[in-house]
């Protein structure tokens, strides 16, 4: 073990008498690492908000189709449903997209009742109550760009052109502001002036199935019964917000592929091309008694002290970055179309997975590069090394 301390220490002194060529390595190295663990932290994050959101979302939405395109479905529908073995509580909902001229946003718009209130945490004020109109309630991030607090009025263009005037009677927050820092909400009677939904009509229907196991056997047996329906199961949506954030992160990450091949080839190209001092460092060390395997443990040292300091400082960055920072410099390209996204307060998720899958493919073979001409060097006979 002495030994081996005493290698690790002349390894040490070794870098030292290199400054300018390590420190340049390492801080492209570190560069590096910062974007490629700030993309993959900031999309695993972003998967297990929305995996903790939806988990608790409907076993079953039924969407009817016209067209190709999604329209209102029959409230009468839901007779037909719940004559179906399994199914629990058929609830219809309603809501919409409205677009505010004023400060260039779009508002997602939900009749309060049913699963609309239990995930929401009033901040000030109190909920829409059942039978109340002519109020709302907004969410955080409307309410501070409207600059609109609890006793204002909130005003939405109708339909019809009219204009309507709500009293602003709360303001929320919910476990997830991804999901809610857009969202208004009214009564179910002011939702459908809002945006003229004939009676016995509604946006969607939430299905509840008794047996999670066969929520996929109700959905068929729906989309049977109901052939321009389309119903969709929690699994699904979840599905498609997983291969939505691994689209956006992989396209980020094929951005930089260029600067990735560029560190690698600035890798190889400093770490094998040994200098004259180098090599003569070497031949001297085979000259005193250095045996093969201790001139390649002390290059290993020295490769394995740059590459890894330089993937923990760029990790760290990267880290402080997505947690601390809130990703301002990918956050843009992750979050969607919303122009009310909060400000980014995510839980420090981290896949171990993914961490050694990105040290496998920066510190190993950096580790090897440095070790593959040391290898040459060192077998060859120490005096023809010194003279060069």
């Amino acid at each position: 073990m002495n030994k081996h301390l005493k290698i690790l220490e002349f390894a040490l002194s070794s870098l030292s008498r290199r400054p300018c060529k390590n420190l340049g390595i390492t801080a492209v190295f570190s560069l590096v690492v910062f974007v490629l663990s700030s993309i993959l932290l900031l999309t695993h994050s972003f998967r297990i908000e929305a995996l903790r959101v939806f988990n608790s979302s409907p076993h079953v939405i039924v969407q009817r189709v016209l067209g190709g395109r999604h329209d209102l479905v029959p409230i009468e529908y839901i007779k037909g449903i719940e004559e179906i073995p399994g199914v629990g509580d058929v609830t219809p909902r309603f809501w919409g997209y409205y677009y505010d001229s004023y400060v260039d946003a779009n508002y997602t718009v939900m009749a309060a009742g049913g699963e609309t209130s239990s995930s929401i945490t009033m901040l000030e004020g109190s909920f829409v109550k059942e039978g109340q109109t002519g109020v709302c309630v907004l969410g955080r991030g409307i309410s501070e760009r409207r600059m609109t607090e609890r006793g204002g009025v909130f005003i939405l263009t109708a339909s019809d052109g009219r204009f309507y005037v709500c009293d602003v009677i709360g303001v929320f927050s919910a476990e997830s502001a991804l999901l809610t820092n857009d969202l208004v909400i009214v009564s179910p009677e002011d939702l459908k002036r809002l945006f003229a939904i004939p009676e016995g009509m509604a946006t969607d229907l939430v299905v509840e199935v008794h047996n999670p196991l066969e929520v996929a056997t109700v959905a068929k047996k729906i989309k049977n019964r109901f052939p321009d329906t389309r119903p969709i199961t929690r699994e699904e949506i979840l599905a498609t917000y997983d291969t939505i954030f691994n689209w956006r992160s992989g396209l980020m990450l094929t951005v930089f592929t260029a600067a990735v091949l560029a560190f690698c080839i600035l890798a190889w190209d400093k770490a094998t091309g040994l200098s004259a001092e180098e090599k003569r460092e070497i031949g001297i060390l085979k000259a005193i008694g250095w045996e093969t395997s201790d001139v390649l443990e002390l290059k290993f040292w020295e490769g394995a002290v740059v590459s890894v300091l330089s993937f923990l400082t760029g990790l760290g960055a990267g880290y402080v970055h997505v947690f601390f920072l809130g990703a301002p410099l990918f956050l843009p390209a992750l979050k969607g179309w919303s122009t009310l996204f909060p400000d980014l307060r995510l839980l420090p998720y981290i896949d171990l997975y993914q961490i050694l899958i990105l040290a496998s493919l920066t510190v190993l073979p950096y580790i090897a590069s440095t070790m593959v001409p040391s290898w040459k060097a060192a077998i060859t006979d120490p005096d023809a090394v010194m003279r060069g």
